[in-house]
């Protein structure tokens, strides 16, 4: 199933008059959350520390300086900076915030683990982006401040097994039938069309339950 291409469970959320009813904030350049109707999409150009408040948040901060590959990453200065202030941005606003299940921002910043909420309201969530369309196996974490667990929409369940990889071939070499081909750079970074249409409507449905500052 291409990465771009895939099905979406849940519709893009269209605001009043058409106004953005959602900021996407850290989006690539081709992000497909341009292609939503009524989205507000920040990318490195636009510079998401621009943004003033106003509407709930889907936040896609850089992770390669809170990744397990950190110690090989080269991040451009003021850069591990941004997953934090994204974390502010959700409190402040409502919204969600993805990162790499194995992700440091969760001990470094005492966000609550599966299963805990912390004093803002926020609660942790772990998804596998596979059964949203990845052709890999994707662990991801989801920060969420503004709804509970029982009212999240609703999520996919795809059956098999991912065709994939994101790293090179887990170890196994090419003719062993556990091998997988790696993925692209560019769909290792990428969301899903269906999980950025889902994440578009967790935040819709945060925003609705959290005061969002201007």
């Amino acid at each position: 199933m291409p990465l771009l291409e895939c099905g979406c469970a849940q519709p893009a959320f269209s605001g009043p008059s058409g106004s953005p009813s959602v900021s996407v904030l850290f989006a690539r350049e081709d992000s497909i959350y341009k292609l939503m109707a009524n989205v507000d999409v920040w990318d490195a150009q636009r510079d998401a520390r621009n943004f003033a408040g106003g509407m709930p948040v889907v936040a896609h901060p850089p992770c390669r300086a809170w990744g397990c590959l950190r110690h090989q990453a080269k991040p451009i200065a003021g850069e591990k900076d941004l997953a934090p202030w994204a974390v502010e941005q959700v409190r402040r606003c409502g919204g969600v915030l993805e990162h790499p299940a194995g992700s440091t921002l969760w001990p470094t910043l005492g966000l609550p683990e599966p299963g805990q909420t912390d004093l803002a309201g926020g609660w942790t969530l772990e998804i596998e982006q596979y059964h949203w369309g990845h052709r890999a196996a994707k662990k991801t974490r989801l920060y969420i401040v503004g709804i509970t667990p029982a009212e999240l929409p609703p999520m996919p369940r795809r059956d098999g097994k991912p065709t994939h990889v994101v790293t090179n071939g887990h170890g196994f070499r090419k003719g062993d039938p556990r091998f997988r081909s790696r993925v692209t750079d560019r769909e290792r970074e990428a969301t899903p069309l269906a999980l950025a249409q889902w994440l578009v409507n967790v935040a819709r449905l945060c925003g609705e339950n959290t005061e969002v500052s201007d």
